[in-house]
């Protein structure tokens, strides 16, 4: 069964760090591109990085410079290193490949 499952998710102060982790299961992951996306209350849904099967990167410019996707296939995860957070990152995180899509995890970012 294909799936995601992030994980990483919480309550951080403004300026604070976290770093999100999805775990992929029934899919052959290192073919694959990567994908995060966040969505807040009332909004929709925002694409944030994307990293491809060969390591290369492309980030939203609402994140980039503070965030850093990276992968390591031979666990099939994918990270989400966030750091510099802001209240307006606040949001459900969730990751993507092919048709797949994770049940996300909560960013909140509060003092």
């Amino acid at each position: 069964q294909e799936q995601l499952v992030e994980s990483g998710g919480g309550l951080v102060q403004p300026g604070g760090s976290l770093r999100l982790s999805c775990v992929a299961s029934g899919i052959i992951f290192r073919i694959n591109n990567m994908y995060w996306y966040r969505q807040a209350p009332g909004k929709e849904r925002e694409w944030i990085a994307t990293i491809t099967s060969g390591g290369f990167v492309a980030y939203a410019d609402s994140v980039k410079g503070r965030f850093t996707v990276s992968r390591d296939n031979t666990k099939n995860t994918v990270y989400l290193q966030m750091n510099n957070l802001r209240p307006e990152d606040t949001a459900t995180y969730v990751c993507h490949t092919l048709h797949v899509w994770g049940q996300g995890t909560q960013v909140t970012v509060s003092s």
